[in-house]
């Protein structure tokens, strides 16, 4: 068996998704396995090249997982001749300057979102792609997890019936980094950084409302700044510029209308950190990262309401689990192997750096929404 390197810089491991989920669950679980089989019977080998700023940290996970290639260097890494993609998971406001120095250099490209702060960015990063003859592509992990695989598989299998709506709920509690440590970086919350969930979760709901429910037509949003100021990594109070919070209200093709709350200042009581209730005229299901519930019409109890006594029904118990009928994997080390397919041998990759411009520009558009207070239209991108 024939074994074939290809050599991967992977720009931002230091931070948190870039460690656990595209380093470590992705390309070093793709080698614990034996490498990625080929349809020609030849073997991938992903060879990670590690940069970053911060020389200490890139040594330190470079000796934990016994690689040797790491670089503070930008440029020398996408000059290596071993070199054929390139993997951005840097802080938003960085993320233009490498895809640009990787596209000049000649090398694929794939990056986790949002592709850029503004949609006139996305697109020119899309362009520029295409002049150069690379393949790019954009991380879209949730259409991989299983949750949302077995509500995909309810829509296509005209479960739902006339699908009327969907409520999504989204967040946690990111705690302000004074008394307790907080679980997101400072930057997330100052939009001169790039920060908001706005512009890091609208980047989600664009794709999965499109390509599971129905594409998205209009958008009204609420944004807010909950916590005002919060405590850094440096245990320096700062001023809160970004919005932590967005409530979202979304009209989809057909009439579907969606409603999403993505929250970093909220308590989560509901059995995971993202649930989509999808109700139609034929039955509904709620679907989170990984579970799934149904209740059929057929099966659809009457309750009554009154508010003079306790509850007795276990609302709950009136739901059944979708099977998994599939080992469905890590949605992150799903979408890397097919875009090393996409790479390697041409395979299908349909999440380009377009897709990715129509995450940006619901963000740009919910942003303004909040700005502005109204309902504003989601047109159609031109390639």
């Amino acid at each position: 068996m024939t074994r074939r390197s290809i050599g991967i810089v992977m720009n931002g491991v230091t931070g948190r998704m870039g460690y656990r989920q595209h380093l470590v669950r992705s390309i070093l679980a793709i080698r614990e396995q034996g490498g990625l089989a080929l349809a020609d019977g030849t073997v991938l080998w992903p060879e990670p090249i590690l940069v970053g700023r911060n020389e200490a940290k890139l040594r330190a996970i470079a000796e934990r997982h016994a690689l040797t290639e790491w670089s503070t260097d930008l440029a020398a890494a996408l000059a290596r001749h071993d070199v054929q993609v390139y993997f951005d998971a840097q802080v938003t406001s960085e993320r233009v300057q490498g895809i640009e120095a990787a596209i000049a250099a000649g090398r694929h490209v794939y990056t986790e979102k949002p592709l850029a702060e503004e949609l006139a960015e996305a697109l020119r990063l899309a362009r520029l792609a295409e002049e150069a003859g690379v393949r790019h592509g954009i991380v879209q992990d949730k259409l991989f997890l299983p949750g949302l695989r077995k509500l995909r598989r309810l829509v296509e299998g005209g479960f739902f019936g006339r699908i009327l709506s969907v409520r999504g709920e989204f967040g946690y509690w990111v705690f302000e980094g004074d008394w307790q440590q907080a679980q997101r970086p400072s930057w997330n919350y100052r939009a001169e950084d790039g920060g908001g969930v706005i512009l890091d979760m609208f980047a989600h709901w664009r794709y999965v409302l499109d390509e599971i429910i129905a594409p998205v037509r209009s958008v009204q949003c609420l944004g807010a700044v909950h916590i005002p100021e919060r405590v850094d990594e440096d245990g320096k109070p700062y001023d809160c510029t970004a919005d932590d919070a967005a409530y979202g209200i979304f009209e989809l093709e057909g009439g579907i209308v969606a409603q999403i709350n993505s929250s970093w200042a909220t308590r989560v009581f509901r059995d995971e950190l993202v649930e989509f209730q999808v109700d139609g005229t034929e039955g509904s299901a709620v679907a989170g990262l990984r579970r799934c519930r149904v209740q059929h019409r057929a099966t659809t109890p009457k309750p009554v309401w009154n508010p003079d006594l306790p509850a007795t029904e276990d609302f709950r118990a009136q739901w059944q689990e979708v099977p998994d009928n599939a080992d469905f994997g890590n949605g992150f080390r799903v979408q890397w192997e097919a875009f090393l397919r996409h790479v390697a041998e041409d395979g299908p990759f349909p999440w380009d750096f377009y897709a990715g411009a129509r995450g940006v520009q619901l963000a740009e558009l919910g942003l303004r929404s909040w700005r502005e207070g109204r309902r504003l239209d989601v047109p159609e991108l031109a390639r």
